[in-house]
């Protein structure tokens, strides 16, 4: 076999259109699906068969096992899905990802699908300069079938024919005739070359056109296959290096699951081969898989049917073989669970700066990441709660003690902490957004990013209100009862809002017109009661109930308060814009005062 440079290159880009054309093809379905792809796997997980079920008809959709993956280790990582439901989900993806294969297998070798491809660029090239969001993404998808056929042609056609008698076909001879080495080798290249370019269903692509040319038998492909299974998983481990505890047990349950049923195959693996020669061959009768290089080897050149029947063969390996490994493991996933949880143990948490959701790494399925960050936020939002909790304690505490410093201390950590939120949860905002989104998706995001900048206002409003109750130490003012009755009533107000908004936050996606206009009248309410103590201030001074200084304190905390109202009322605000996004129905506001 002789291969010049510029045939190499012509391989290596053939092979670059195929990902190309792959990768297009399942981000353009991501965006067509959009949120409705993230409330299938939240409505359809409840138990581990709908778990399944859904992780089939996901792969099959998403035509990617390794972004399904992601997608599920995004669930776990926002919490949104359970380690044992992603498990379930993890198992049915491996046998959706066999949708894919046998796409390639059937319109890559039975049918000339390359022939069709330029009809298909015509109808998807034009979708991209339409205003519809959707059309464009159907487009996008359509561009990304007929790349991937495109790459399949342009692969068999520059994969050099092997000659029988040269010393390279000898050499593959010899390593393909060492028993169950020869399977263990050729597993690992399986593994190694899907663990670089990320695709099984490139991987299958390319072995199917290596053995429809003769260079390895079918027993050697099915093992290269297999190592794939296993390969993939890299994919979602590398997404969940960045996560938290529960996102590195999902991808690692992943990597058990498929090292466990290529460990079973392997030692059962030329029987498991002549199985599935038996079923293409008699059952399916669509000839003899392993014909093809015998018939190569004895110097013939690969005849259409020959190159068929090993491809139907191929593509009955993987699908046999994962839907096995998924019915002999389904009934073990509590088991399993209990596995990953034993190597990877959850650190406890300490009370300080951290983030539960959110991460860097989990950046290849950024249409979903954004249920991670609304998640975040609800938690960023709790947080805040408790400095409100802290001061409405500090109200209360006497100045210059111990337990008073030490209150005061916390909510100045907590303050800080808010800070640091704020930062963490917008950089990742600013990634997601630079990823391919929807419009949609991108207006969400906005509007999260005003969430997170009202909320640390929030803290910053309860961390004033503790330096003014120093202030008012400092300064040796005084409340009298009635001042702190109010500052009581006021704070509670406050803290009904703030419980409101947070509600609201931890299930946005299911916000309804009653919760806003609940808020609403919350912030009225705290409005007017602002409005009924400053005006009685003014009337108490004059009265000489307490000094002029204590009423500039004890307004400037209540109206620190009304200002918490505020930031709360704009993040409802935020809601409010949504849903009318979403719903395309307007939903009543009351006047803001």
């Amino acid at each position: 076999m002789n291969i010049s440079f510029t045939q190499f290159l012509s391989l290596l880009g053939a092979v670059g259109l195929f990902l190309y054309g792959m990768k297009v093809m399942s981000e353009g379905l991501q965006k067509v699906a959009g949120d409705r792809l993230r409330s299938i796997l939240h409505a359809m997980t409840r138990n581990r068969f709908m778990g399944v079920f859904t992780g089939i008809v996901i792969t099959a959709l998403i035509q990617s096992s390794s972004a399904s993956t992601v997608m599920v280790v995004s669930f776990v990582n926002a919490g949104l899905m359970s380690l044992e439901q992603s498990m379930a989900v993890i198992m049915g993806a491996n046998v959706g990802t066999t949708f894919t294969t046998w796409i390639v297998a059937i319109f890559g070798f039975k049918v000339k699908m390359v022939a069709f491809c330029l009809p298909i660029l015509a109808l998807g090239v034009p979708m991209l300069f339409l205003k519809s969001n959707r059309m464009k993404s159907i487009g996008e998808f359509l561009i990304g079938f007929a790349f991937l056929f495109f790459g399949l042609d342009f692969i068999n056609a520059n994969v050099p024919t092997i000659d029988p008698t040269s010393p390279f076909f000898a050499g593959l001879q010899e390593y393909t005739q060492m028993g169950i080495w020869s399977a263990l080798l050729f597993f690992v290249v399986g593994l190694v070359l899907t663990a670089i370019i990320q695709s099984s269903a490139a991987t299958f692509a390319i072995v199917l056109v290596m053995a429809s040319q003769g260079w390895i038998n079918f027993e050697m492909g099915c093992a290269i296959i297999l190592g794939s299974n296993v390969g993939t998983t890299v994919t979602p481990l590398l997404a969940s290096m960045g996560g938290n505890a529960a996102a590195k047990k999902a991808a690692m349950g992943h990597l058990l699951f498929n090292v466990i049923g290529s460990t079973l195959t392997l030692l059962a693996f030329f029987p498991f081969c002549k199985m599935i020669v038996w079923v293409t061959r008699d059952l399916m009768q669509a000839g003899d898989p392993t014909a093809l290089y015998t018939s190569v080897a004895g110097g013939a050149k690969p005849s259409a049917a020959l190159q068929a029947s090993m491809s139907m063969g191929m593509t009955m390996f993987h699908t046999i073989y994962n839907s096995i490994a998924l019915i002999l493991m389904i009934g073990f996933t509590k088991q399993l669970v209990k596995i990953v949880n034993w190597l990877i143990k959850t650190k406890k948490e300490e009370d300080g700066f951290s983030l539960k959701y959110i991460s860097g790494g989990l950046m290849n399925a950024a249409e979903l990441n954004i249920a991670a960050a609304q998640r975040e936020i609800a938690v960023y939002a709790e947080r805040v709660e408790r400095m409100l909790g802290m001061v409405k304690q500090l109200v209360h505490t006497k100045t210059g003690t111990e337990e008073f410093n030490k209150i005061y201390t916390r909510i100045g950590k907590y303050e800080d902490i808010s800070d640091r939120m704020e930062i963490e949860i917008a950089n990742y905002l600013n990634m997601v957004i630079d990823g391919r989104l929807s419009h949609d998706a991108k207006m969400r995001i906005s509007t999260m990013l005003n969430f997170v900048g009202e909320i640390e206002s929030i803290a910053d409003s309860c961390n004033n209100i503790a330096r003014t109750l120093v202030r008012k130490e400092e300064a040796h003012a005084h409340f009298s009862e009635e001042n702190y009755k109010n500052i009581d009533t006021m704070l509670k107000y406050v803290s009904e809002a703030m419980s409101n908004m947070i509600s609201v936050l931890a299930d946005l996606d299911n916000a309804t017109e009653e919760d806003l206009i609940r808020s609403y009248n919350k912030e009225r309410e705290i409005n007017n009661y602002r409005n009924l103590l400053r005006t009685e201030n003014i009337e108490n001074i004059n009265q000489k109930k307490y000094p002029y200084q204590a009423g500039i304190f004890y307004m400037d905390i209540v109206c620190e308060a009304e200002k918490l109202g505020d930031f709360i009322i704009n993040v409802i605000d935020g809601v409010d814009e949504q849903l009318r996004r979403h719903r395309h129905a307007a939903v009543p506001t009351v006047k803001r005062e």
